[in-house]
């Protein structure tokens, strides 16, 4: 996403004085080492509604994903009435995510595009919070996302958690419900097949965050980015979904329910800065009483 060469915020009148001086280096805090061009491959899970026999399809995506991130200059302002103004900085970013088995029309096949805004938020007395990280996301499909969550930097490689694809009773994440689709040695006419399967394995559908295991460099030190749309230990966070999404008082056709999202951004040995970033989301769609886990990840890198 392309920023006017010239646009930068400025300091306007106001009865609370100047904004801060804040040292480039500091600005963007644990956000510094995304700014960029990053490309790469990764991996994507979804549970789509289905009308028919079945009301699931489990779609399977070996993925081509590129995110581009610009930084944004000056500082930008939020006055406050219960609180001094404060200035944040950020970046925005475009991702394009394609599938990198399927062609359409001599084309690798559009899955996901996405404009938005990473931001970096000082320390708040009303609400009292820490400094914290944010993202804020559009989804043509019909979803806005504000992720909210904080920023570690610690020496050596990432620690990577497992992911479960597994739907549950909504709002009872241990009642989970096992389907025959997430067994690739189960026939199903339900789930991606033929040339989309390429590179696909079992253990992906096991655990997607294996795809971010496998034969890891020497990292030196790792930025881990957490951030999620449901109010924890940090009060923001929020999803937005169109009327269609939504649904009415026949339950929802596809409602994205939560979102919690994990960038790791890593320093290579012999590197100075970081070039290697990893992710793993996963966003619950609600539909007929179930949970279901969608879960993107991604190895990328840049120049």
């Amino acid at each position: 996403m392309e920023l006017a060469a010239n646009f930068a915020f400025q300091p306007l009148d106001n009865d609370e004085g100047a904004p801060p001086t804040v040292a480039a280096a500091q600005a963007l805090g644990p956000l510094t080492g995304l700014a960029g061009n990053w490309s790469g491959q990764g991996f994507n899970a979804i549970w789509r509604p289905h009308r028919g026999p079945s009301d699931h399809f489990l779609e399977l995506n070996v993925t081509n994903d590129q995110i581009d991130l610009t930084v944004i200059n000056g500082q930008i302002p939020n006055r406050g009435l219960v609180q001094p103004q404060i200035f944040m900085h950020g970046l925005t970013y475009l991702q394009q995510i394609s599938d990198a088995n399927v062609e359409v029309n001599g084309a690798p096949a559009g899955l996901h595009i996405e404009p938005g805004v990473w931001v970096n938020v000082p320390a708040t007395t009303d609400p009292k919070e820490p400094a914290t990280i944010a993202r804020l996301a559009s989804i043509p499909h019909g979803t806005t996302v504000l992720l909210q969550g904080s920023a570690t930097t610690a020496a050596g490689g990432p620690t990577i958690p497992d992911v479960s694809l597994t739907p549950f009773t909504i709002g009872q994440p241990n009642q989970t419900v096992d389907f025959a689709e997430q067994h690739l040695n189960q026939t199903t006419q339900f789930r991606t097949s033929g040339v989309g399967l390429t590179g696909v394995t079992q253990a992906m559908l096991n655990n997607p965050n294996s795809v971010l295991t496998k034969n890891p460099p020497q990292v030196t030190s790792t930025t881990r980015l957490h951030v999620t749309s449901t109010a924890g230990t940090i009060v923001g966070g929020g999803m937005a979904n169109t009327a269609f999404l939504g649904g009415t008082k026949d339950g929802p056709n596809a409602d994205a329910a939560h979102a919690v999202a994990t960038f790791w951004l890593q320093t290579l040995a012999g590197d100075t800065e970081p070039k290697r970033l990893q992710y793993s989301q996963l966003v619950l769609l609600n539909f007929n009483g179930l949970s279901w886990p969608h879960i993107t990840v991604a190895t990328l890198t840049k120049p």
